[in-house]
């Protein structure tokens, strides 16, 4: 089975994603931003979601995780929870 494991931001808007995103791009340090921006739990830790597998995430993050190229920031993704910015950090056949 694959394993990945990836970090994310998650926000209320698209604009702030891609807000976000574009900080990224400009150095800004994903994880210092997660701390200060992610709705989610996970944003204490950077954002770090840790490993799973496929299926083990809604289906939006799924074909993110597992097509993805590692370390490259992805987003905006729509979930029902919001937009996410989402980076594979490792994934292991």
């Amino acid at each position: 089975m694959t394993v990945a494991s990836a970090r994310h931001i998650l926000v209320d808007s698209e604009a702030q994603c891609l807000d976000l995103k574009t900080q990224i791009e400009q150095g800004e340090d994903f994880a210092e931003l997660a701390k200060a921006h992610s709705n989610c739990p996970s944003g204490q830790d950077g954002g770090a979601l840790g490993e799973f597998g496929p299926g083990m995430m809604v289906p939006e993050f799924d074909k993110v995780v597992f097509s993805a190229p590692i370390n490259q920031v992805q987003g905006p993704v729509q979930t029902q929870f919001g937009y996410h910015l989402l980076e594979v950090t490792s994934r292991s056949e």
